[in-house]
């Protein structure tokens, strides 16, 4: 039962979104150069988001091991940026308004990140100054 419904969700997907681009391109005040444009230039924009993605997590990721960090939130933005741009390549108005959504969504930092930086380890750390010497 649940086999079918991802199929008929995964097939009547495309369906509408080719459904969808035929009416604006054929209906009364529709034009089939300006839905065909549309539809390129959504593509080359996912294109750029996924390149894009690329190299800021590539920067972002960097600077956090630097630190000595790990940074998921590094992780989770670059997903949503590479998600958004196969939407974007994906043919239709439909999918390029869940690629807006999905980078539009506000996203906060995971849970256990706030939780380790108000441990009492974390608050309680003391730096002891001193000198070292090597004897021998």
């Amino acid at each position: 039962m649940i086999r079918l419904l991802i199929l008929t969700i995964l097939l009547a997907f495309p369906a509408a979104e080719g459904a969808l681009l035929f009416q604006l391109a054929n209906g009364p005040s529709g034009s089939g150069a300006w839905v065909l444009a549309w539809v390129f230039f959504a593509a080359a924009a996912g294109i750029v988001l996924i390149q894009q993605a690329r190299f800021s997590l590539l920067a972002r990721l960097a600077g956090a091991l630097g630190q000595g960090k790990f940074s998921l939130a590094a992780l989770i933005d670059s997903f949503r940026t590479v998600l958004a741009g196969l939407l974007l390549i994906f043919p239709g108005l439909i999918s390029d308004a869940l690629a807006l959504m999905v980078l539009l969504w506000p996203v906060r930092e995971p849970a256990f990140q706030s939780a380790v930086a108000r441990s009492p380890s974390q608050r309680s750390a003391r730096v002891i100054d001193g000198e070292f010497r090597r004897e021998g």
